[in-house]
């Protein structure tokens, strides 16, 4: 089924081209990156059309003809080029979700009862959740990204800042564009659109895009790679009482793990696959010169195998092994490895389902590093057998002096996201000085993923559902002009959504199995006015408020495996069944800025805006004592910036300074026993307000047009993360900090936020080359670096990503009539191995961190028609 839709994509591809046979000898227009001079993009992040250079907000504006150049195909590829923006895809913990940080604020968890702090736009309509959120560049005619606080223009849930992709609107030109892609692990891309009048007045335009390719991690079957009783040792990677001297072992004993498939090279499935099919329709109806009516709908499919994980060795802060290892060390050292009671309650845990047992022995089946692979490949297997807990000392695991069993359960290792939406955009010319703009959206999907946590065949963690997700948004501009000196937008904005996350949790590493499918209803209103005004030629003061009302609805359901009564694995749990949690809250958010025009190409101006993240309750408890609410987020930002074009606009020079107070600091916990007590406190997902930091940054912007056909750009930021006190909660008749010297599980002053790094620039070069009648040819370079980033709140060496670089080249020739591209591109130049992402559950004691690996290098080449 899966191929006939590829491959019904694929003619529909093919029939866009035919189409755009037949057509007419209408002259294209321009699209709204072509301005008035070369260079020049038009950005409407103040609700008006404005001269990127002219806007006073640190933007990043990439127009379509860049996105190519760069060999970029997907949203997270465009933060490469973008100072203090961190645009991540997700690992297979979080399903098909994108991870979204800009100056140090963001979020990375895909569940929708937490607010993302990054706001995505698509056509000016809101993307409310992480899931999804991986969009393809298909058709566009710009992307925006606002760095800095967006309370007042964006609303809601853009307190880092937000990212905006316009597509190209039907325009009747009759004109389109067929474009292949063939490249390594057997890539297959296809891409088409086509614009074409239908009557007067009534323009269409619809693209498409396919996408295949094989992955790039091996999960490998280990019971094939290393049959059990075979004679294969490893060395362990730390000691144990019954092998202190980390003697050799048989790295899958007799008994040990059984074999899943009979294939040669042992290879279960291959991760990081591609297998993608979008396409979009507008209908642009324009019955007078005063009203423009845009409907729009989209539709996304993604059928694909997992991301790629691996497995990490770990240590903790005092050296000792942290990843892979479980059960956990009996005497962990004070302070820095987990606390006395998860290694003893680990201890009292079984993970292993297979024949050998579970005692202590020289030659047990242990959680340690006999499982981890190798930079591109790991031991998943999405499977735990039923089986009854055996503890330690060799003896069934009691619960009520009942014996401990565990259902089987098991995942297929594949992501499934399904999501359509459809938009209507009506743009009123109610008289030459006033526009009235209404925006209505409605969206769904459903993403159903599994993930196997602990990378390995151990019964140890697997999780799976589906999420379901509808989303319905309507939004009012009155937009007005007062004697060329005065412009102002009055609107307002109102959105609702419900969202139920459904799955399976077999965490048998905590003595946990259960069901559960949890709703959550939200609802968001607002009132805003921007306005701006010129007292005189040269200077523009603007001013923008915002006032915000929410509310949402928690549920908890909580269930017995398979509603098996007999079920003691969720007694944890179940008390949390019915139980409902509830949020609301109001904000009000303002901007002020103040731009001086020196000249007409030198501009500067001084900002001060706000901005805000809702609050909730916490999706995930483990345990009821996990049930806790938290509250918003908040950031008021201090910005200077200038703009500038510089030597008969040959180079382009952008620079931004900030100071950002951020409070309230919304970071989740994976170890939470200073706030819930002893023996509930792992694992944990709680997110909380950790504190406050203040936040300083310079970022810098380049673009050198030396001589005709040779573009260089460059960027560059800096970020200065300060926690400058950590929250508290109550427990009991004591009050425990979130973090800081008195809670070691929690972040520490000097820590950074998660995926914050401190250094990030990007360069890049292109030239064309003139071959008169044979067209032209054009090389192009970039590279891009990060520092090093933590990916959890507390900073440990379990989840840090080191700093890489990555560079990228493409060479792309161009027939002289200029509709004719073929083009040879290099992802990845020198094969630089990196990470992604890394999901660390080490600091609450559940022994494993895996990392997601970033594509190796890749080749393709790509022929694009243009009719």
């Amino acid at each position: 089924m899966r191929k006939f839709r590829f491959a019904l994509l694929s003619s529909a591809i093919a029939l866009i081209s035919s189409t755009n046979a037949f057509a007419q000898d209408a002259a294209p227009q321009a699209s709204n990156t072509q301005a008035a001079s070369d260079g020049d993009i038009i950005v409407t992040a103040q609700f008006r059309e404005q001269n990127l250079q002219d806007t006073p907000i640190a933007i990043t504006a990439v127009n379509a003809a860049m996105l190519e150049a760069r060999s970029q195909t997907d949203i997270s590829q465009v933060a490469n080029q973008a100072p203090s923006v961190t645009l991540k895809p997700q690992g297979a913990a979080f399903g098909p979700s994108l991870g979204a940080n800009i100056r140090g604020v963001g979020q990375f968890d895909f569940n929708p009862a937490v607010e993302p702090g990054v706001g995505f736009y698509v056509d000016d309509v809101y993307y409310a959740t992480l899931t999804g959120s991986i969009l393809d560049l298909l058709d566009l005619d710009r992307v925006e990204v606002l760095r800095g606080p967006q309370g007042t223009l964006a609303g809601r849930n853009s307190i880092g800042g937000a990212v905006k992709l316009y597509s190209q609107k039907p325009e009747g030109t009759n004109t389109g564009y067929v474009a292949a892609a063939y490249g390594s692990r057997n890539r297959i891309d296809l891409r088409g659109s086509a614009d074409f009048n239908l009557a007067q007045g009534i323009d269409m335009r619809i693209a498409g895009v396919a996408k295949k390719q094989e992955g790039y991690v091996d999960r490998l079957d280990f019971g094939c790679m290393y049959p059990a009783g075979g004679t294969a040792t490893f060395t362990p990677a730390f000691a144990t009482a019954a092998n202190p001297t980390r003697a050799p072992q048989l790295i899958n004993p007799v008994g040990g793990v059984p074999a899943r498939t009979n294939r040669p090279d042992c290879v279960l499935a291959k991760e990081g696959e591609v297998n993608y099919i979008a396409a979009r329709a507008q209908l642009r109806l324009r019955p007078s010169d005063t009203i423009d009516i845009n409907i729009i709908g989209d539709y996304t499919d993604d059928d694909r195998v997992a991301a790629g994980s691996v497995l990490l060795l770990r240590t903790y802060p005092d050296g000792t092994v942290a990843s892979p290892r479980y059960p956990l060390p009996l005497t962990p050292a004070p302070g820095s490895s987990p606390a006395q009671n998860y290694a003893t309650a680990s201890a009292q845990r079984d993970i292993n389902p297979f024949p050998i047992g579970n005692t202590a022995n020289a030659n047990q089946l242990a959680y340690d590093n006999r499982f981890i692979c190798g930079n591109y490949c790991n031991f998943a297997t999405y499977d735990m057998p039923a089986d009854t807990a055996i503890g330690q000392n060799g003896q069934p695991i009691l619960v009520g002096g009942q014996p401990l069993t565990y259902r089987a359960a098991s995942g297929d290792g594949r992501v499934r996201f399904k999501g359509w939406g459809l938009s209507g955009q009506i743009d009123w010319e109610i008289s030459p000085n006033f526009q009235l703009n209404s925006i209505t959206a409605y969206r769904e999907y459903t993403s159903n993923f599994s993930n196997d946590n602990d990378v390995s065949p151990m019964a140890h963690s697997l999780g799976y559902g589906p999420l379901t997700f509808r989303f319905f948004s309507q939004e009012l501009r009155l937009n007005g002009k007062v004697n060329d000196q005065i412009n102002f937008t009055l609107g307002g904005y109102y959105s609702d959504q419900k969202s139920v996350y459904t799955s399976f949790q077999d965490l048998r590493s905590s003595g946990l199995q259960f069901q559960q499918s949890d709703p959550v209803d939200a609802d968001s209103k607002a009132v805003f006015a921007h306005l701006s005004w010129n007292p005189v030629e040269q200077l523009t003061l603007t001013g923008g408020i915002r006032y915000t009302e929410e509310s949402k609805t928690y549920t908890y359901v909580r269930q017995r495996p398979y509603l098996d009564a007999t079920s003691l694995a969720a007694n944890g749990v179940l008390p949390l069944n019915g139980t409902v949690g509830k949020y609301s809250g109001n904000r009000v958010d303002y901007r002020a800025n103040v731009q001086y025009a020196f000249t007409p190409d030198i501009m500067a101006y001084a900002q001060f805006s706000t901005g805000f993240k809702g609050g909730g309750v916490n999706p995930r408890p483990f345990f009821v004592q996990q049930a806790l609410s938290f509250g918003p987020e908040t950031l008021s930002a201090y910005e200077l910036g200038f703009k500038t074009d510089l030597f008969d606009r040959m180079v382009r020079f952008n620079v931004a300074a900030f100071l950002s107070k951020y409070k309230g600091i919304q970071l989740t916990l994976s170890n939470c026993t200073a706030i819930t007590g002893a023996g509930f406190g792992a694992p944990c997902a709680l997110p909380v307000n950790a504190g406050d930091a203040d936040i300083k940054g310079l970022e810098a912007e380049i673009t050198i047009r030396p001589v005709e056909g040779m573009t260089l750009d460059g960027s560059l930021s800096y970020i200065d993360f300060d926690y400058k006190k950590f929250g508290t909660y109550t427990s009991g008749t004591s009050t425990v900090a979130v973090g800081g010297p008195t809670n070691l599980n929690g972040p520490q002053f000097g820590d950074y936020a998660p995926y914050t790094p401190k250094w990030k620039w990007s360069i890049g070069a292109q030239y064309r080359i003139d071959l008169g009648n044979s067209g032209s040819l054009t090389p192009r370079i970039d590279a891009s670096y990060q520092s090093k980033v933590y990916t959890v709140s507390a900073n440990r060496s379990s989840n840090r990503i080191d700093a890489y670089g990555v560079a990228n080249a493409r060479l792309t020739w161009r027939n002289a009539d200029e509709d004719l591209d073929v083009s040879l591109e290099v992802t990845n130049l020198l094969d630089e191995y990196y990470l992604l992402t890394i999901y660390d559950q080490t600091v609450g004691g559940q022994g494993y961190s895996n990392g997601q690996p970033g594509r190796p290098r890749e080749w393709a080449v790509s022929v694009k028609k243009k009719f």
